[in-house]
């Protein structure tokens, strides 16, 4: 195989960090920088230790908190 063809093998997870993975990295950088915001956002507003633990779940899991705000929000 040429290394300028686009190559997916389907035995490859979709997570693995191969040299066929690298259309999947657009995400993950979206994903990050989603985080790192979310973090600074929730630990700035906490003002004890308990709610700047309960901020750092909030981070790792805000794109699942938005998808059932928007949800909830249209009536779905």
């Amino acid at each position: 195989m040429k290394n300028n063809e686009c190559c997916v093998d389907e035995k490859i997870p979709f997570f693995s960090r191969g040299k066929y993975s690298s259309h999947c990295q657009g995400g993950s950088a979206v994903y990050g920088l989603g985080l790192i915001g979310a973090l600074v956002y929730f630990l700035q507003h906490a003002t004890s230790f308990g709610e700047g633990v309960i901020g750092v779940l909030k981070a790792i899991v805000w794109p699942a908190l938005l998808v059932y705000k928007a949800f909830t929000g249209l009536g779905i």
